[in-house]
């Protein structure tokens, strides 16, 4: 256990354990370290065929691939380490390791939301203005709102951590999950947190919270384009485009709601419910998307098949 003393300039933290599985961690980690190897595999296998199949090469492929390298390198940032705490039982985290793990974690889902709003825009323009798609959406374009993704979700959370670095931490080390989020790593501090609070709150209602309005605003517009069409089956099949990507919406924000809940409302749940909720945060979009994706597009379902030298029938 890591001293308590509030003048340690660099304390320590202690990652969760599932309470009761304490001597069986090692069997508990193989559905965590399948579902990596299959967030891995899935969202490699994702940039690997929009690079390799030109047909595929399309503002809402180039925004696919985004989500599947942010997937790639949240779960990277979080799940080897967990891994390494069930494997290995090093608890302990580093302070300047848990505040890097706290801010990638963070910015790497404001960089997220942006992209599924930027997705849900796309979807906009193309059934909404189809003629102006080809205009409005340009490789260029792409490109300059992926860098403006990343900078958003860099300018947004960097202070958070900064926020925390001059707080003492004098009692309790302990986190409620098995990596670090700031709202666990900020209750341990034994000093006034208001502005921490404040921006963290800021923060998040300025990028997910925006961003989920505006996606849901964008899809409004869409369903009133498309009730205009005269025949049902056209309208079902102009809004069948956006199914993969409202599955994927709700892949990212259903998780992200039920954590925040969990924290705000939820001192007295058992620390188990903590445990899978951030699991479940860090780990479903990251498996669920390229799956989704690759049910719902067939050129991806072609590629991969013929990857593996599979005939597709």
């Amino acid at each position: 256990m890591p001293s308590s003393n509030s003048s340690e300039p660099s304390p320590s933290f202690i990652l969760a354990s599932i309470p009761g599985l304490e001597g069986a961690q090692s069997w508990v980690s193989i559905p965590l370290c399948s579902a990596y190897v299959l967030a891995v595999s899935g969202n490699g296998a994702v940039l690997l065929v929009v690079r390799l199949e030109p047909s595929l090469h399309a503002p809402m492929y180039f925004f696919l691939c985004m989500l599947a390298a942010i997937d790639l390198a949240l779960a990277t940032a979080t799940v080897p380490r967990i891994l390494s705490f069930y494997w290995f039982g090093s608890r302990e985290i580093g302070f300047g390791a848990c505040l890097l793990q706290m801010f990638l974690i963070h910015a790497l889902s404001a960089v997220e939301s942006t992209v599924l709003l930027a997705m849900a825009v796309d979807r906009y323009v193309a059934i909404c203005h189809p003629l102006r798609h080809a205009a409005v959406l340009t490789t260029a374009a792409t490109a300059k709102i992926g860098l403006l993704a990343v900078a958003r979700g860099v300018l947004f959370f960097l202070p958070l951590p900064l926020l925390l670095l001059p707080l003492p931490f004098c009692g309790s080390r302990a986190l409620s999950h098995s990596f670090c989020l700031h709202q666990d790593v900020m209750n341990l501090a034994c000093a006034n947190t208001t502005p921490s609070v404040v921006y963290g709150l800021t923060a998040i209602l300025l990028v997910m919270g925006l961003d989920a309005v505006l996606i849901c605003l964008s899809y409004i517009l869409i369903l009133k384009a498309v009730l205009r069409l005269a025949a049902w089956r056209e309208r079902l099949k102009v809004f069948s485009t956006c199914i993969a990507h409202i599955c994927v919406v709700l892949a990212f924000y259903v998780p992200l709601i039920g954590l925040s809940v969990v924290h705000r409302f939820g001192k007295d749940l058992a620390p188990l419910v903590h445990i899978v909720m951030g699991n479940i945060y860090i780990l479903v979009p990251a498996v669920l998307n390229p799956i989704i994706y690759g049910v719902r597009t067939k050129q991806i379902q072609r590629r991969i098949l013929s990857l593996f030298h599979v005939s597709d029938r």
